[in-house]
């Protein structure tokens, strides 16, 4: 299975939103982890890759 990008997290996020907050327990499950996983995504896209030189930071 392949994992979905940014973007394609980002769309869900948005259709989530446009069908507003009447959700069962497996959509609210889903929508917190698509959440989660956006914004994972979001901040490894933000890292500068440069601030890890010389091992100042951990991948």
């Amino acid at each position: 299975m392949h994992e979905l990008t940014l973007e394609e997290l980002t769309a869900l996020l948005n259709v989530f939103n446009r069908a507003g907050a009447s959700q069962d327990a497996v959509e609210a499950d889903l929508l917190s982890r698509i959440k989660t996983q956006h914004a994972e995504k979001e901040e490894l896209a933000s890292m500068d890759f440069d601030d890890c030189l010389g091992g100042a930071c951990k991948l």
